[in-house]
């Protein structure tokens, strides 16, 4: 029989409990969001610090929402510099870039929560993550970081639900992984295409949409919204202000995939010898 919800919710807080004094890494999203609220409401603010990674790679549309709602919260928030496109490894953008992204991050929070007597460092990862694509998972095993979510069996809806339940913000936004995410595999991460990638969604999202991406394939931009929205983005004039302002951000050929938005398309190419190798 499923777990309940509740008990996954007492499970949770039974963690926290048991860590004591945390410094959550947070990126401001809807797992690290809620964790953060949980880890406020189960150890008191004193005890928890949200840490959150700032670099080429955080949007700063993203960047602003997190620091707002680490306020609503009640939170104690710690910027932190992370210079990962500095990493050769990182930039080079193989299918375990994610790994190199966590390991840089939690290894600067490890060190964070020793100079200030944190007891451990937590992470937003949660129960659908095991059975997901997810490099980071394995710089988390290496760097010793818990993940309460993932250890209490909370999926994706349990932590919107419980999100909805305690009047978060983030319960019902949709998923924004960094921006890197975005670059197919093999080019080169730089803080222009970065750059690119930001001030493409950012015009896409000034028109109105919500759950998409922009795929950046070095001259070209693969446009990925919602299958309804396919044609808010192919029906004039829509369609001539995108082509004109991604072009102008530097890419040569702008597209839409007609498949529509699915989480994690990047990965579709990879073969599972390719995913257990950065597993």
């Amino acid at each position: 029989m499923t777990e309940s919800i509740d008990k996954k919710f007492e499970k949770l807080r039974q963690i926290l409990e048991e860590l004591g004094k945390v410094v959550v890494a947070y990126s401001g999203g809807v797992d690290s969001t809620y964790l953060l609220k949980a880890a406020v409401d189960t150890l008191g603010a004193k005890n928890v610090l949200a840490c959150i990674g700032v670099s080429a790679s955080l949007a700063r549309s993203q960047y602003e929402q997190a620091i707002q709602n680490a306020k609503v919260i009640g939170a104690e928030v710690l910027e932190t510099q992370v210079d990962e496109v500095e990493d050769a490894n990182y930039a080079a953008n193989k299918a375990d870039r994610c790994f190199h992204c966590k390991s840089h991050l939690y290894g600067i929070l490890i060190n964070i929560a020793k100079e200030k007597g944190y007891n451990a460092v937590v992470c937003g990862c949660n129960f659908d993550d095991k059975d997901d694509f997810r490099p980071g998972n394995r710089a988390a095993r290496v760097f010793g970081v818990h993940c309460p979510l993932m250890d209490a069996g909370l999926t994706k809806a349990d932590i919107r639900q419980l999100s909805r339940d305690v009047n978060l913000p983030t319960a019902d936004v949709p998923a924004s992984p960094c921006l890197a995410s975005r670059l197919t595999y093999g080019l080169e991460v730089t803080e222009q295409r970065l750059k690119q990638i930001e001030q493409a969604e950012d015009f896409l999202r000034s028109l109105g949409l919500v759950e998409f991406r922009v795929r950046h394939h070095d001259t070209i931009a693969r446009i990925e919204v919602n299958p309804r929205d396919i044609g808010k983005v192919t029906a004039e004039p829509a369609r001539t202000r995108i082509v004109e302002q991604l072009k102008a951000l530097g890419f040569k050929f702008v597209t839409v995939d007609l498949q529509g938005f699915r989480s994690g398309s990047l990965n579709e190419p990879l073969s599972e010898e390719e995913k257990q190798k950065s597993l």
